[in-house]
């Protein structure tokens, strides 16, 4: 598989100091997503966890449930890489119908939709979660997740979304497009057979209305971001029954929906 990240030659400046040397970068590759021989999508992506990638794009874009999806198959080219999904007949003929052609750099989730219904089609509602978390433990998980960023380390250019539970940051994937690392982490998810309605998403970027449906389509009933949310996404959330938290910097976060998953101690109840 194609390596995440390259060194290049650049040049550090500062008054009056002119040093060479070396930076490692992430690697940004066009991935295809075909279903069924007919490319849906090309994003620019990092080329990593594809198998999770296929899986949550086709979770999180309703393309197909993981029970429709019969095989994933990463075949690299000269240009990039052709995700190669076969979906069961009747998720194929679905999507055959929907006609929806993408084809976005990685800071647009809503790119080739040929409707507006479609861009903002009501979100499913998240099914029924015990799940109930302190201020702390909110503010907390987006500091666990720094702990499992290691291309961030290694580049300082790259998102991630994790997967907080009780037990911390129990799975995390990292990609140069903020929908691609959710994508991944929701076929992560799938592909381990662990249910998102028993933790919280945690993002490492702002909140847009697309990253509310992907997470209303994994099932999650908390999302945890660091930067702020659109006016937009926090009406979205409000309809999907989704308590979002945004700003979640230091020991303090701001709740903009369904607060009442949030206890005022450090208690937790996770079903």
């Amino acid at each position: 598989m194609m390596e995440t990240r390259r060194l290049l030659p650049s040049l550090a400046l500062s008054p009056g100091l002119a040093e060479a040397g070396t930076r490692c970068l992430p690697e940004e590759t066009a991935i295809a997503l075909t279903f069924n021989g007919t490319t849906q999508a090309v994003m620019m992506a990092s080329p990593s966890d594809l198998e999770d990638f296929a899986t949550g794009f086709a979770l999180t874009e309703g393309f197909a449930r993981p029970d429709e999806i019969e095989s994933v198959t990463a075949v690299e080219t000269p240009r990039g890489i052709d995700l190669q999904i076969w979906l069961t007949r009747p998720a194929g003929d679905r999507l055959a119908a929907r006609r929806r052609r993408m084809a976005g750099p990685v800071g647009c989730g809503l790119c080739g939709l040929d409707s507006l219904d479609e861009a903002l089609r009501d979100p499913p509602r998240v099914p029924h979660s015990a799940l109930r978390l302190s201020v702390a433990q909110a503010a907390g998980a987006v500091r666990a997740l720094m702990a499992h960023q290691p291309l961030h380390d290694a580049t300082r250019a790259v998102h991630a979304a994790g997967f907080w539970t009780r037990a911390g940051i129990v799975m995390a994937r990292e990609d140069v497009g903020r929908h691609n690392a959710l994508d991944k982490l929701a076929g992560a998810l799938v592909r381990a057979s662990r249910p998102a309605t028993a933790g919280a998403v945690v993002l490492t970027s702002r909140v847009s209305i697309d990253m509310v449906q992907k997470c209303a389509r994994m099932g999650a009933p908390v999302l945890i971001a660091v930067s702020a949310p659109t006016a937009h996404a926090v009406h979205m959330a409000d309809a999907a029954g989704i308590t979002l938290i945004a700003l979640a910097r230091g020991d303090r976060c701001e709740v903009f929906t369904h607060p009442h998953r949030i206890l005022p101690d450090e208690a937790t109840d996770v079903a």
